[in-house]
């Protein structure tokens, strides 16, 4: 692996880069040739990625202006793709579904956006760079996250939630919404030791084996609902938002991806 030519290119979209060498470490897993993450020293935030000798890493496409590249690893026979780049305050790895052909920064960006953004942004005609926009006439992005403006939409006030969390399944910094309306989905209990939710069966055999686990601070939470949004949208690592009317909310495609695995970043 050529790090200098890497190095050059990170800092071509103005990023530090920090590669380490762990062929003489064992890993968690021996097929695992790579780890990518954002770290932090006293300059400031930098890429790190912790690697193997049989590990190829290749720079496909950058956009300097832009400060975003896509990355291709070569990990035993699969070819994996990420998006590295910066967002509003904070950078960012996202990992690129294997179904998605892409080469290009722009097409990795356009891989990231679900079926409903894509068809929202071909009923609006948003063209050009506006598809890159953080708003446009099809959505308000914010972040991992997708708010596409809905009309007439009816709801019971009783059943709105203030101040809700929104989370993506393997964990992160939640965004917060003033206002939410869920339909649909499982209900699950969510706590520290079970980010991605239980069932109401296993929670009641969790408690009953376990009798700390009622003081793990359970959260009744809904598994893949429809999901509306309006008020402030808010997250440290990014500027607030105000939907002034309701939204629904759907989420980039990297959970899509097994390439996520290597990611170690969570925002």
């Amino acid at each position: 692996m050529n790090t200098t030519l890497l190095n050059n290119q990170f800092d071509r979209i103005g990023a530090r880069l920090k590669t380490k060498d762990e062929s003489n470490i064992r890993t968690r897993s021996s097929k695992r040739l790579v780890s990518l993450d954002i770290g932090v020293d006293r300059r400031g935030e930098f890429f790190e990625i912790e690697h193997q000798d049989n590990a190829e890493l290749q720079v496909l496409n950058l956009q300097p202006r832009d400060r975003h590249l896509l990355l291709m690893i070569r990990e035993n026979d699969e070819k994996n793709k990420y998006l590295c780049g910066h967002d509003e305050r904070h950078w960012f790895v996202a990992a690129i579904p294997e179904s998605a052909s892409v080469g290009t920064v722009g097409q990795a960006k356009e891989a990231l956006k679900p079926r409903e953004v894509q068809i929202a942004q071909a009923q609006k005609r948003v063209a050009g760079r506006s598809r890159n926009r953080r708003k446009n006439a099809a959505y308000v992005r914010q972040g991992e996250w997708f708010f596409l403006p809905v009309r007439d939409f009816k709801i019971d006030d009783a059943l709105t939630l203030q101040n809700e969390p929104l989370v993506r399944g393997n964990g992160g910094k939640p965004h917060w919404a003033d206002d939410c309306y869920r339909i649909g989905g499982e209900t699950v209990y969510v706590c520290s030791h079970h980010r991605n939710g239980v069932t109401a069966e296993n929670y009641h055999r969790i408690i009953s084996r376990n009798g700390n686990a009622k003081n793990w601070n359970w959260r009744t939470m809904r598994r893949n609902p429809a999901v509306y949004v309006r008020g402030r949208i808010r997250h440290p690592d990014h500027k607030t938002i105000k939907l002034h009317d309701w939204h629904q909310v759907v989420m980039n495609t990297e959970n899509q991806s097994r390439a996520m695995r290597n990611v170690a970043f969570l925002d």
